[in-house]
């Protein structure tokens, strides 16, 4: 059948864009990057792009979505999802595990137990992730995340060490392969020991072959070895392997090494081609072109879909990239929506909308009791119990303060606008209140420390910080923020106790200044049930409610 598309045809097939994980235009959040409706079912039906990446939404919305998507399409669609941390990391009402350095933090202690946690992970996403019609994991992260100041890999990564790394990501996969989706190991050959996140800026990579080959590259080898189906690559300059071009971009990287060194015979799909890494320099659909010419199978999140794949047809007219490389890609391709359960035909089926019944039966195929059940959601507790950090005089001891003084419950973020996880009926806010706190939420653009507080008064003070690495921010570390205020509690004798959700580095620059008998506790994860967990042991309630 790939002999019978035409080469527009055939190049759409490489392309996977992003779309609003929502089901109305009006509910769009990033229009520069997810496309209307309209736009996108031109997209899907008209040109015939070969998948789409979701963001955002329910999982119940999406289960719609995806339904959706497919009927409009002119080809079975690959519907994938960046999804390291269970479904309910992007999709409300699944389940959101902690990041996967919660579990290396557990094989510190018991290697068996991290590892039955890591292969259940990976077993829990494939399934909630076919419920809801995904049917490609844009996971696990194999990075060794052995730069603290890391701002982008940090806690997605299964930990600091390839060994460790290796072997949780082998067992995600291996859960997730026992179902029809397909997994991803990212970034290669390694983004974990950078200090430049790539969505902004180009990384640079400066180590050896020998040290890439002792760090970098062993959970790749592990992830093939564990049936991994997809390999991303990383906006990264490695002078050692190509001085010119980043690995994204690298032939020398994506077929010497990758494709001839390593022995990998699954789809390379690249990170996001809007990021500003090489879209800065190379262009959006150029960008695509070296891509697609270095070896890639998958080009993923171009900024333009249709200017791209015009692109990419125009450099096979000239000769810079051969009709057979990109029929080989395609059928790459179809290979694994194969495996995933989709039928390809020759000429392809109707969309299921054109009729509305097989649409609708479709729909009513869709089984929620499969997304969040008791045991998925305990296990996902149980990571996140199984990895806290916690010391000083634990529990804490809440006297009711004189009449003049308050009891502050103050909140750190490093964008408060960006806190899905936060709420007046989320735990770290309705918790303390019970107790009698009062909330003082602040982040880097509240202003100084002097505008936010009052120094007549003196406030004994519960302080919470939600810091972790993450896409955009360009840091890792402790914000401005959040270091003025732990300085001055801590001064002034206010500080009560310190919560930390997140970054275990951030911790880590806290607890030679903290005295040993204030109170800490730190979790992985930031979603509701990691501050119901660190909130229970602070105050010593027993899970259910109860002191």
């Amino acid at each position: 059948m790939i002999d019978n598309l035409s080469l527009p045809e055939l190049v759409a097939q490489m392309f996977v864009v992003r779309a609003s994980g929502c089901l109305f235009d009006h509910q769009i959040r990033y229009p520069e990057w997810e496309p209307t409706a309209s736009k996108l079912r031109y997209y899907l039906e008209k040109l015939g792009v070969g998948g789409v990446i979701l963001v955002g939404g329910s999982a119940a919305e999406l289960a719609v979505r995806s339904h959706q998507l497919q009927s409009w399409a002119k080809f079975p669609l690959l519907l994938a999802a960046d999804i390291e941390e269970g479904v309910g990391q992007r999709f409300a009402g699944a389940t959101w595990f902690g990041p996967p350095m919660a579990i290396a933090e557990i094989a510190r202690h018991d290697a068996g137990k991290a590892d039955r946690y890591a292969e259940q992970m990976g077993a829990v996403t494939a399934i909630e992730a076919r419920a809801l019609g995904l049917n490609w994991i844009l996971a696990p992260v194999v990075d060794v995340n052995n730069n603290p100041d890391n701002p982008v890999i940090n806690v997605r990564a299964f930990g600091e060490t390839p060994e460790i790394v290796g072997k949780l990501a082998a067992a995600f996969i291996r859960g997730a392969g026992e179902h029809p989706v397909l997994t991803t190991a990212k970034h290669f050959p390694g983004h974990g020991d950078t200090a430049v996140d790539s969505h902004l800026e180009l990384p640079v990579l400066p180590h050896s072959p020998a040290r890439l080959a002792q760090v970098e590259l062993p959970p790749f080898v592990e992830a093939m070895a564990a049936g991994v189906d997809a390999v991303m690559s990383a906006h990264l300059l490695i002078p050692a392997w190509d001085a010119e071009f980043p690995a994204t971009l690298s032939r020398k990287i994506l077929i010497g090494k990758l494709r001839e060194e390593l022995g990998f015979e699954g789809l390379i799909v690249t990170d996001a081609l809007v990021m500003g890494a090489i879209a800065n320099k190379y262009g959006a659909n150029e960008a695509a072109v070296l891509a697609a010419e270095a070896g890639a199978d998958v080009l993923l999140m171009p900024l333009d879909p249709e200017a791209a794949i015009l692109a990419v047809c125009e450099a096979v007219t000239q000769g810079r990239i051969s009709l057979s490389q990109i029929k080989e890609s395609v059928k790459r391709i179809w290979k694994a929506k194969i495996k995933v359960g989709m039928l390809i035909s020759d000429p392809p089926q109707p969309p299921l909308s054109k009729g509305g019944s097989k649409n609708l039966e479709s729909l009513e195929s869709i089984d929620l009791s499969l997304l969040a059940n008791p045991q998925a959601r305990a296990t996902a507790a149980d990571i996140l119990r199984d990895s806290l950090k916690f010391g000083g005089n634990l529990p804490l001891q809440v006297a009711k303060p004189p009449e003049n003084q308050l009891l502050r419950n103050l909140i750190v973020v490093d964008d408060v606008l960006g806190c899905e996880f936060l709420g007046n009926h989320t735990p770290a806010i309705a918790l303390p209140e019970q107790f009698g706190y009062e909330l003082q939420l602040i982040d880097d653009r509240t202003g100084a420390i002097a505008d936010n507080t009052g120094a007549e008064h003196f406030y004994p003070t519960l302080l919470q910080i939600f810091i972790r690495g993450n896409c955009f921010r360009g840091s890792a570390g402790l914000t401005e923020a959040a270091q003025d205020w732990f300085k001055k509690l801590l001064k002034t004798g206010e500080l009560q106790a310190v919560l930390i959700y997140g970054s275990p580095y951030v911790l880590e620059q806290f607890l030679p200044h903290l005295p040993p008998s204030i109170p800490y506790v730190f979790c992985y994860g930031q979603m509701s049930a990691a501050q119901s967990l660190v909130l229970e042991v602070l105050f010593g309630i027993d899970g259910t409610g109860s002191a």
